[in-house]
Order: structure tokens, then sequence, then C-alpha cells
């Protein structure tokens, strides 16, 4: 094989454009392109960068007899797979998929109780007839046909264990190519994950706005019951935004693990979104409950200021006692 050819299929295995790789390299995409035909052929210093930049030895750009950089060969340590390029793009794509999955199912769950805030609203209102037995029966109704749906697409997410588990859950060795093309992406990523992580807090934070506001100046049951579903969409689409952006930079994370396990940074962000993970859903449970049972909206959003600042103290809290155990 001819360095032109090899140089095209290790562009393509890095799901790169002539473009990127031009940019990357510092030179014209013309330049790329009669790489690529044969028609010019990088100086020494130029194949020296593509050799880098692919993690493949510039034995195998230069020497025609040398098809292959062993994509495919077993790892020299025992009990250690070796993922190719195409493994770890598949393994991103079943992540990605089981997260659009999860963000069906979620999403289903946590609206549920609208149908319930709407009856309700509509039967505080006199409305379509409704009276609160009626209200609360359509609403029950609602809640366990949405939470069926919701299970359902969750249930669907066991269909990509197989085929995630060797890098989720096995020791693995990453073969020629990989780990720079996927930190390439990670980079290309994060600023659209700060992005829409910055945007879904700004939703979880501010859900609580409308209903404070409603309950100040618009007192009513008919108000509570609407602002509570403006409530829980504003968090529904929290949810949307992080969810998926948050898979995908775990996908990233586990591919590259070796590297981004090993930094304070990266663990300190994962405790905190393991913990934001129940905690959240447990403040808004709560807040519901207590609201509820005391219909004092206009006092049970102090819940969620407190709740910020708590749980700042929480993931500080959980630093500090992993250092006095070191």
């Amino acid at each position: 094989m001819i360095l032109a050819d090899k140089i095209v299929n290790l562009r393509k295995q890095a799901n790169w454009s002539q473009e990127e790789l031009a940019d990357k390299m510092g030179v014209s995409r013309q330049s790329v392109s009669k790489w690529e035909s044969a028609n010019s052929i990088p100086d020494l210093n130029k194949v020296i960068l593509l050799a880098n930049l692919f993690s493949v030895s510039t034995d195998y750009l230069l020497k025609d007899e040398i098809d292959s950089f062993d994509t495919g060969k077993v790892s020299e340590l025992p009990d250690v797979s070796l993922i190719t390029m195409e493994q770890a793009n598949h393994y991103l794509e079943c992540k990605v998929s089981a997260a659009e999955l999860t963000v069906k199912g979620v999403l289903l769950c946590v609206c549920s109780v609208i149908p319930l805030f709407f009856f309700g609203a509509m039967a505080a209102a006199q409305r379509m007839g409704m009276t609160n037995n009626l209200a609360a029966a359509c609403g029950i109704v609602g809640i366990l046909i949405l939470v069926c749906l919701g299970i359902s697409y969750l249930i669907k997410i066991n269909q990509f264990e197989t085929d995630t588990a060797t890098i989720d859950n096995e020791q693995f060795e990453l073969s020629y190519g990989v780990h720079s093309a996927f930190q390439e992406k990670l980079n290309h990523f994060k600023p659209r994950y700060h992005r829409r992580l910055s945007l879904g807090i700004f939703f979880f934070i501010g859900s609580f706005i409308p209903l404070m506001l409603g309950s100040l100046f618009y007192p009513g049951a008919e108000t509570i019951f609407m602002m509570l579903i403006v409530l829980i969409l504003m968090i529904a689409a929290g949810l949307y935004l992080v969810i998926p952006v948050s898979a995908r930079l775990d996908a990233y994370s586990a591919i590259l693990r070796d590297s981004l396990n090993k930094t304070a940074k990266a663990r300190r962000s994962e405790k905190a979104k393991k913990l934001a993970g129940f905690y959240w859903p447990l403040v808004t449970a709560v807040f519901l409950g207590w609201s509820l049972w005391t219909m004092n909206w206009g006092m049970t959003w102090i819940i969620w200021p407190v709740s910020a600042v708590l749980f700042a103290a929480l993931v500080g809290l959980t630093e500090l006692l992993e250092k006095d155990q070191r």
C-alpha cells in the first residue's frame, strides 16, 4: 500500500475531512488532496507530523510493503482487549442511542404528573365540567399511561449492554490512531457540552421562579396548578439538554479513561454528576410534597436556593473526606 492510500485510510478512520486534516497539518486542502491522489509527496517533516497525528510509525507510512499498523493485533497484556477505531465509534453510537432512549423515558416519567395538575386546574376553575374526583381519576390514569411508556423506553436500553460491555467493564487498550482521534473529538465537543450544561442548570434552578411569582401575585389553586406545569416543563427541558451531552461526554471519557480519569478535575466532575443524579430529583420531590401538603407556595420556593448551597457543600465535603482517607 502506497503512502497516498495510507493517508486516505487513516484520515477516514479518524472521521476527518481533508479540510480538517489540512488544518491540523498547517497546509492547504489542495496539498492534502495532492498527497491522497499521489500527485505529490509530503516532505519528511510533514511525514513525521502525520505519524504523530495518527499515532503510527514513520516506517508504516513510508514503506509500501507494510500494509497494516496492527489495528487488530492481540494485546500483549493478558485479559486486555484491543479496541479499534471501528469498535470505538460503534461504542459511541450505542451510548448516544441509549441516551436518546433514556431522554424519552425520563421525560415521560417526569411529565407524567402534568395531566394531574392540568385537570386539577380545570377543576379549580370549574371548566370542562371537571370535578375534584374526576380530575384526580383522570390525572392518575394519565400518570400510569405516561410512566408505563417511559419505563418501556428505559427497558430498551438493555439492548446495548453487549455492545458496550468491553469498554464499560473490561480492561482494554486503544489501537493506533484511536486515542488522538477521540481526543480531538472530545476537544471539539467540550464547548457544546458546557453550553448545554449551563443552560440546563439555568432551567433547573429557574424552574421555581414562575411558580413563586404566580403564588405571590396571582394566588389561587388554578394558577398554582398551571405554574406547576411550567415548573415540570422547565425541569424536563433541562433534562433534555443535559442527558444527551452528559452521555456523550461519559462515552468519550470511557474510551479515553486512561488519561481522563487520572485528573483530579475529572474525578470531581464525575462525583458531582453522580450526586446530582439523585440529589435534584429528591429535592424536587420534597418541594412538591411539602408544597402540596401546606399549599404555602409563597414560602416553599425557598427550598431551591437552600438546596443549591447545600449541593455545593456536599460536593466539597466528599472531597474533604476523600483527602482524609488518603
